[in-house]
């Protein structure tokens, strides 16, 4: 007679879901300053190895799905660049260097006491508030420094971690280089530059045709230039 084994179940691994329904943002400044920004870290740190997600969930303890949170924007060094789906710690070997929070009335406490806790534990280097509305901040941007176990505030808009002078200009973080002063555009500043220099080109090209025109009728009037 011949004793079959017991069928092993097969265990159901561990799901880190990645959304939960909510909104991106509160309201359509909170959004666009995330857009914003995010896009803009994205450029400027074009061909260097490291990633910037928005609004997506960072999970920070593995095998435990409900410890995570989720970050308006969060910059990452020495990790693949490009999106992911969600951020696990244990997976990528880094935690982010920097994270934004786009703060309102509604996520003050929040932001302001448990996320920054929890960011100073994780070692996340430095921690920006900023609110669009200018609501509740007494400094509309507020930025904080690891310093041992927690955070000490950033007195001059330096991030050092990215090598940028943050400031505000109409509702949106502005960045400018330190090493040079130099300001990353916005995108709208960017199409405005791309569509100038199309249009200079445009006239550039005008006035070659022009002058050709002119060159021919002296050469029909007078010869060929010597």
């Amino acid at each position: 007679m011949v004793i079959s084994a017991p069928a092993i179940k097969p265990v159901n691994p561990i799901e880190y879901p990645s959304g939960d329904g909510e909104p991106v943002a509160e309201t359509y400044d909170h959004f666009y300053a995330i857009a914003i920004l995010l896009e803009m870290l994205r450029q400027y740190l074009t061909g260097r190895q490291a990633t910037v997600l928005g609004n997506q969930f960072l999970y920070y303890a593995q095998g435990l799905p409900r410890m995570r949170v989720a970050p308006d924007v969060m910059v990452i060094f020495d990790v693949a660049a490009g999106g992911r789906d969600n951020y696990k710690i244990w997976e990528e070997g880094q935690v982010p260097a920097v994270v934004f929070e786009i703060t309102s009335k509604s996520t003050q406490i929040t932001d302001i006491g448990f996320k920054r806790d929890l960011y100073a534990q994780m070692g996340v280097q430095e921690y920006w508030l900023f609110d669009p509305k200018n609501e509740w901040l007494e400094q509309q941007l507020q930025g904080y420094r690891l310093k041992g176990e927690g955070y000490e505030p950033i007195i001059d808009g330096q991030s050092l971690v990215l090598g940028l002078q943050l400031s505000i200009e109409d509702k949106k973080i502005a960045l400018h280089r330190l090493d040079n002063g130099e300001k990353f555009p916005f995108p709208s500043e960017l199409a405005d530059q791309v569509n100038q220099e199309r249009q200079a080109k445009v006239e550039a090209e005008q006035a070659k045709q022009e002058l050709e025109v002119l060159l021919q009728r002296y050469r029909d009037r007078y010869g060929d230039l010597e």
